[in-house]
């Protein structure tokens, strides 16, 4: 099988009280580094800013999207060419406009913390809450609860690497009718959903507000921040939401969904949104 994501093993499978012996299909993981190209014309810098372990292929979505959720850049503009270095398939830099300002603080990733780390939710919050500004404008964006359940089957069937391997998560974009827009896997959930805001930003729909975003694992803390960034006002999870996930869904406005499967759901935020037929 010819495809970057996916690996041959041989394996020895076991059951039924016999052992054969077959080949078994895997997500490929490998670290990307991403490195920033700013500054001057005449006096440009590079700097190392993150390693990711991700499934190859979108690396140029990943890197950009990456950089607009983490608040580095506000548009597809900013970047004036991306590409892997040389040879190296695991190396990608990002070449930014010289009139970028760049905040090193924000590269740092100090201006929000993860809810792994100790810091309490509320300064989490807060420190979110200082690089995406609340928003003010009235959205009419609904969907159906029939429509909403039929999302992760639609998902599903796109899923070509998932199917092979079983291994990797994935993020889709839904219009309000349930038609799938985009979706990109990986084998890190924050990675699938900066590719899909990567290639939101390649098609200038960011941001993202008349759209539904399905996340096929749980919604943490770090992916509800992501999408805040990305102005996405409907998020459905086909597993739970963490408690400062559902708070930050809250504090910006967000529908959020949990526990998407099995014909049921669990709305933990902006219940107006979903129409329940």
């Amino acid at each position: 099988m010819v495809n970057a994501s996916i690996a041959e093993f041989e394996i020895v499978k076991i059951g039924d009280h016999r052992s054969d012996s077959k080949l078994d299909f895997l997500a490929v993981e490998e670290p990307l580094e991403i490195r920033l190209k700013y500054g001057e014309a005449d006096n440009r810098l590079t700097k190392n800013i993150s390693i990711t372990m991700r499934t190859p292929g979108n690396d140029a979505e990943l890197a950009s999207g990456f950089l607009f959720t983490e608040g580095i850049i506000s548009s597809k503009v900013d970047i004036t060419n991306i590409s892997h270095s040389g040879f190296n398939e695991n190396v990608i830099e990002v070449s930014l406009h010289e009139d970028v300002a760049l905040d090193l603080k924000k590269i740092e990733r100090h201006f929000y913390t993860s809810s792994s780390c100790g810091v309490c939710g509320k300064s989490s919050i807060d420190s979110v809450r200082t690089v995406i500004p609340l928003s003010t404008s009235v959205d009419d964006l609904k969907i159906t609860a029939p429509t909403l359940l039929e999302l992760p089957q639609t998902l599903r069937k796109k899923q070509d690497v998932f199917e092979y391997t079983g291994g990797l998560h994935a993020s889709a974009l839904f219009d309000a009718r349930g038609n799938l827009l985009l979706s990109r896997e990986d084998v890190g959930r924050h990675n699938a959903l900066d590719k899909l805001i990567g290639a939101g930003l390649a098609k200038a729909i960011i941001p993202i507000s008349n759209h539904i975003l399905l996340l096929s694992g749980r919604a943490s803390f770090e992916l509800i921040q992501k999408t805040a960034m990305a102005g996405i006002k409907i998020v459905a999870a086909v597993g739970a939401p963490s408690s400062l996930a559902v708070e930050l869904a809250k504090d910006f406005n967000i529908t959020l969904v949990g526990f998407l499967r099995d014909k049921r759901f669990n709305i933990y935020s902006g219940a107006e949104r979903i129409i329940i037929e």
